[in-house]
């Protein structure tokens, strides 16, 4: 096997010299980009650091912002809305209803008349049981009438006898008119009686649609039609029974 003879000096020689060249090269480019980046931050620094005057100027301006007086714009105070009251509804009261107190019809109080002799006959009876009033003559039954009486047993009960007759007496105590009246009794400075259901002075029907059942102040109170048939047959002086 032979052996590798060595390089020539003259070649060896080259590659030093050009590696020292490179070298040097690479240590000069280092150098200038060390300067240059040490003398660029300070011309940058020296174009945008303030001089005292400038800093001085900007602060004066400063102290003129701060030192100015600041006046608030005045709040705007809305005017009031104006409230919708509502005037208040009106409601309707209804009358209260009447209430039946028992008290004797209102008749102005006039003399008891003499008593005349029943020569006829006639005789009334009004059972308050029944709710009922029947004329007899003699022995005959003539009318037989569904009636009222006093409500609280107002209606007295005895042996009576017809006092006077009015075609249609006032009661005043209850602003009310009553027709076909016979007086039967009296009770205290007012009159007891018989008559049709009373007219209020409103020309309304007290009682309608109630007869057969005690709703009066104490008087007999029988139909319109049925009580002016008993007007026109009784005389004064007909004996009115009332039982229980």
């Amino acid at each position: 096997m032979k052996k590798k003879s060595p390089l020539p000096a003259s070649s060896s020689s080259r590659k030093i010299l050009r590696f020292a060249l490179t070298g040097g090269l690479i240590l000069t480019l280092g150098i200038l980009a060390a300067i240059y980046a040490l003398a660029a931050p300070r011309s940058a620094f020296a174009l945008s650091a303030p001089t005292p005057t400038s800093t001085r100027r900007a602060w004066a301006i400063f102290e003129d912002l701060t030192k100015q007086t600041y006046t608030p714009t005045p709040t705007h105070t809305p005017t009031p809305t104006f409230t919708y009251t509502p005037t208040p509804t009106f409601t309707l009261t209804p009358s209260p209803t009447f209430t039946h107190t028992p008290a004797p019809t209102a008749i102005p109080p006039t003399p008891a008349p003499p008593r005349v002799s029943n020569s006829g006959g006639k005789r009334i009876l009004v059972d308050i049981s029944e709710q009922h009033l029947y004329a007899y003559e003699g022995n005959t039954l003539v009318y037989s009438f569904v009636a009222s009486t006093g409500m609280n047993n107002a209606t007295r009960v005895g042996h009576f006898s017809v006092l006077n007759k009015i075609p249609n007496a006032y009661g005043s105590t209850w602003d009310i008119w009553m027709p076909n009246w016979l007086g039967i009794y009296w009770s205290g400075t007012l009159q007891n009686g018989i008559h049709a259901l009373p007219i209020l002075s409103n020309g309304q029907t007290l009682w309608e649609g109630y007869l057969g059942r005690p709703i009066s102040y104490g008087c007999i109170v029988l139909g319109t039609y049925e009580s002016k048939l008993l007007y026109d047959w009784a005389d004064i002086g007909t004996p009115v029974d009332i039982q229980p």
